[in-house]
């Protein structure tokens, strides 16, 4: 029997366009070309022998937090190097190597280390993919953060570094290597001392962006917070108790001149992690420019987020207790053993510097706060995070106004500023603000931001007068009596708790007792001046008189001396 040898009409097309393809690539000059699809390269090891001669990149924290590790870990023998901040070069760069259809954090991390290599190479450089590997973390869940690893590879094979190592530390599964020793050791010496100085740098942060806003000498904050970063490095680098080196730290900051009667409003920034902690293009240099523009920034630590992740990881146990492949007793304690010992390091080294850095968050508080709008079992990214820090800004008066700025297309981000609207809707006298960082319209981000500023710096000078009418004093006397005690209103007070959202309210209505007491020891004194004066007044004016008297006797006395003296002569 014979088969027919007909095509199909789907065939006969395809084949029609395939050949006007060729004859449009023959006429073209074209040559035909296969589609090169990116494959894993099967890494290379970084054994334990090559760690004398391999500097580890690094990057994703703040400058402060880089430098603190970079300076730590050369206890462990390692050589680390924290890359440059991301600017908008990197951007563009990573746009030019990535995929498409990432959020911008994406590109700007892939981008700012092949920007970096390829420094390094035009630097004369040699044997980069040989004495540099990168470290960086992993993730799963609905998020692209999982997917940064592959652009990474994908980047560095385009850009010409196809054999350049990237160590991946999985969040979930720590990082394995067969073979000889691997070069990076992540065992609880590493996590101790990284932890460490995450801690660090959270807390100095604090103190920054705590300070800068009421230096009276412009400068001053940043010179102390650069010490301090020396201090709490070498300290952990050399083994000494880092809480002597942040209370020396703290003695440096507590030099500092501050003016804090000035009248500013507390922003408070929240949001997806990277966009939130970059101090670069990222987030449109957010922190400074905020501090530019009058206001008093508080920045979420980054040891808030790992302590949501143990959070996280212990509100999953408990989820699946019972079920097949659920964790055991052990693992539930090891947990709770790092969640007391987190703390108890970041209580310890928050003392050391007087109680000045603000205390870690309560997850469970947050989690309280969150679940009427977001369910704190959805996880990825941040979670319920944003939805908890916006409730608790306003609940506790942290903040006179809330930024929660995120990567265009983030989408843990975009399923909870969804449910802002029925925050804000709730808690009416919030000022909240969605920012999404593209790296371009940093214009209309900022005229937007100053738009809400404006009603910040309102809301804040109205808190101010309602608290020194309330007390009684003036704004004369706040400021008078701020710039005699700078002791009371020094560099290092803590701020107290004083059920007010600004700092120059805050301090007012905690010292207004004390300025009205010295103002009433000031108005006695004068009333001892004023009498005293009186009585000068009146003593001198009896001195007038009797001067007056003297002379008039005086003229007295005169011509009958002169009479006497005639009536003596023989």
């Amino acid at each position: 029997m014979a088969v027919s040898s007909k095509k199909s009409p789907l065939a006969e097309v395809e084949a029609d366009v395939r050949a006007y393809e060729a004859r449009l690539r023959a006429e073209m000059g074209l040559r035909s070309r296969v589609a090169a699809h990116f494959r894993r390269p099967v890494e290379r090891p970084f054994t334990a022998s090559q760690r004398p001669t391999t500097t580890i990149l690094f990057g994703g924290l703040t400058l402060a937090h880089e430098e603190i590790v970079r300076i730590a870990m050369e206890r462990l023998g390692y050589r680390l190097e924290p890359l440059p901040c991301p600017d908008n070069e990197s951007l563009a760069v990573g746009k030019e190597f990535g995929n498409r259809g990432m959020c911008n954090p994406t590109y700007y991390t892939v981008g700012n280390l092949v920007k970096h290599l390829k420094r390094l190479r035009a630097a004369g450089e040699t044997d980069i993919e040989d004495r540099y590997v990168f470290l960086t973390a992993g993730g799963c869940g609905p998020c692209r953060f999982g997917m940064y690893e592959a652009e990474y590879r994908k980047a560095l094979a385009d850009s010409g570094f196809p054999r350049f190592r990237v160590i991946l530390f999985q969040q979930n599964e720590g990082l394995s290597q067969t073979g000889e020793e691997a070069g990076l050791v992540l065992n609880r010496e590493f996590f101790v001392l990284l932890i460490r100085a995450i801690i660090a740098g959270d807390l100095l942060n604090d103190l920054g962006y705590k300070i800068r806003p009421y230096e009276t000498n412009a400068g001053d904050t940043d010179r102390a917070l650069a010490e301090g970063k020396r201090l709490a490095g070498e300290a952990l680098r050399d083994g000494r108790p880092l809480r002597h080196a942040l209370r020396e730290a703290g003695a440096i900051f507590s030099r500092i001149r501050v003016d804090y009667a000035r009248v500013k409003p507390r922003v408070a920034i929240i949001g997806e992690f990277w966009a939130m902690t970059t101090e670069g293009d990222g987030s449109y240099r957010l922190h400074r420019w905020l501090e530019s523009e009058g206001a008093e920034a508080v920045v979420q630590p980054v040891s808030a987020w790992i302590d949501y992740m143990i959070f996280e990881g212990l509100t999953k146990i408990g989820l699946r207790r019972g079920l097949p492949g659920s964790l055991g007793l052990r693992t539930v304690l090891l947990l709770h053993y790092a969640k007391a010992l987190f703390h108890w390091h970041y209580f310890v080294y928050r003392r050391a510097l007087g109680g000045k850095p603000s205390p870690l968050p309560s997850q469970r508080k947050l989690a309280a706060y969150a679940r009427p709008y977001y369910d704190p079992r959805l996880s990825g990214g941040e979670g319920h995070l944003e939805v908890a820090k916006h409730i608790a800004a306003v609940k506790h008066k942290k903040a006179h106004m809330v930024v929660s700025v995120k990567p265009f297309g983030c989408m843990p981000s975009t399923q909870s500023d969804g449910v802002q609207t029925k925050v804000i809707s709730d808690y009416p006298d919030s000022i909240f603000i969605p920012i999404e960082t593209s790296g371009d319209a940093e214009v209309n981000v900022r005229s937007r931001i100053q738009m809400k500023l404006f009603e910040a710096r309102q809301k804040a000078r109205e808190e101010f007068d309602r608290v020194l009418a309330h007390a009684g004093i003036s704004r004369e006397e706040t400021a008078a009596y701020a710039s005699a005690h700078p002791d009371r209103f020094g560099a290092m007070v803590p701020r107290p708790h004083a059920d007010c959202a600004g700092t120059a309210a805050s301090f007012a209505k905690a010292n207004a007792k004390a300025i009205r007491r010295e103002r009433s020891v000031r108005r006695a004194f004068r009333r001892v001046q004023d009498k005293a004066h009186e009585e000068e007044i009146i003593i001198k004016e009896k001195i007038g008189h009797a001067r007056e008297e003297a002379a008039g006797l005086a003229e007295r006395i005169v011509p009958q001396q002169d009479t006497l003296a005639r009536e003596e002569k023989p």
